[in-house]
């Protein structure tokens, strides 16, 4: 295990501004990466975006006592309330050098008495040492979402020819009683990973996990071009912001888990496997896009229920005030219409609030499940719907100015 060193500022300034940025914020929560650069090579990177792929050994932007000072201290985040993330950007929190300080932040941040959500997404070995100093933790609910796909293609994945990832399943499942274990189904490509025998594989791993979360595919020029160029073929024609899941597999998705005998749930997103896992309601309001819902279990949906409020316009206006965010708004049935927030400032508020927070100009359309459009149709009565919202919208604004 090799001891990392804080790079040069110098050395800082050749990376994409979004890797010299530390804390980003995703949708699952604040996303701390002051750790980039992986060995694993698997070919759909998102490191692709950041033009870092080539960047094979890890290295440390800032001290992990620094890091954790700025997370702490950021903007956006709020005590025992912020979902985090550690870093799920540029490397994987188990690489042999990068452990120890996915350990030490945890450490500290735990020693601080926070009860945050972190969730950590490996693919990575595992070990009973790691899972006894994680099980040392007192205050932080952990959540290793361990992603396994199911792909045997070693072009596509590298690491799935040593079975590193099934044993650090079977080993976090032998050693956990805090920490909760999520089986990360990702992604999941047509022609890659959805015939029966990858179906098998993943639900055989799965018996293992307290949840099973499921997701497609981000399909963008960077990582398209490295495919192609490994002969690798790929179903989509067009890029999208959303990930790729089109209706007809993940209709086959729940066909076989059906038929799978499996007990441990299975669901759509992220934050709803983690609330789940630890017995608490979804922070990102899924609740109110209810579509989503029809496959939890149902002592989930009581809990989500039991926890979700919608704001007043009067809270929702006081809490803008508060961060001093500037956007017209519309209160609807399950989420708030926005306008040039911004995902980061919609999350902020979204996490906040436990309420979807939605931009006008990203409509999430009944069924697509925030997804890319390929393979789902869309309906005259979804364009209909989106037209009126859009009218209602102006409107709103107009009466605010008058």
């Amino acid at each position: 295990m090799k001891n990392l060193n804080v790079i040069s500022e110098d050395e800082k300034k050749s990376f994409d501004p979004l890797l010299q940025n530390i804390i980003a914020y995703r949708k699952s929560g604040l996303s701390l990466n002051h750790i980039i650069g992986c060995s694993l090579d698997c070919a759909y990177c998102v490191r692709h975006f950041f033009d870092n792929f080539e960047m094979k050994e890890p290295q440390m932007l800032c001290s992990d006592e620094e890091a954790v000072n700025q997370l702490v201290n950021h903007q956006f985040f709020i005590p025992n309330v912020t979902p985090l993330q550690l870093f799920n950007r540029a490397t994987d929190p188990f690489l042999t050098d990068v452990k120890k300080h996915t350990h030490e932040v945890l450490r500290r941040l735990d020693g601080m008495g926070l009860t945050n959500q972190v969730l950590v997404i490996t693919r990575a070995k595992v070990t009973k040492e790691d899972m006894e100093l994680l099980e040392q933790l007192k205050n932080l609910h952990v959540s290793l979402l361990v992603t396994y796909s199911g792909i045997t293609d070693v072009r596509i994945e590298p690491i799935a020819k040593n079975g590193i990832t099934v044993h650090s399943i079977e080993t976090i499942a032998r050693y956990k009683t805090r920490t909760k274990l999520i089986l990360y189904w990702r992604p999941i490509v047509v022609g890659w990973n959805d015939d029966p025998a990858s179906f098998e594989r993943v639900f055989w791993m799965a018996r293992y996990a307290d949840a099973i979360v499921y997701t497609g595919y981000y399909h963008r020029p960077e990582n398209h071009a490295y495919l192609k160029s490994m002969g690798i073929p790929v179903p989509y024609g067009d890029f999208a912001r959303r990930k790729f899941l089109p209706n007809e597999l993940e209709n086959r998705i729940f066909e076989a888990y059906k038929n799978s005998g499996l007990t441990v749930p299975l669901f759509r997103k992220t934050s709803c496997g983690v609330a789940y896992a630890h017995r608490v309601p979804d922070y990102n309001g899924h609740w109110g896009v209810n579509e989503l819902c029809d496959i939890c279990p149902k002592e989930q949906r009581d809990l989500c229920d039991k926890g979700y409020q919608a704001p007043t316009r009067d809270e929702f206006q006081k809490l803008l005030d508060v961060y001093n965010y500037d956007t017209p708004f519309l209160i609807e049935d399950g989420h708030v219409w926005t306008e040039g927030l911004g995902e980061e400032r919609r999350y902020h508020l979204q996490h906040t609030l436990g309420y979807q927070i939605w931009d006008i100009e990203k409509p999430h359309f009944k069924n697509q499940h925030g997804r890319s459009p390929f393979g789902h149709e869309q309906t005259k009565e979804n364009e209909a719907w989106y037209e009126d919202i859009k009218r209602q919208f102006t409107n709103d604004i107009k009466k605010e100015d008058d």
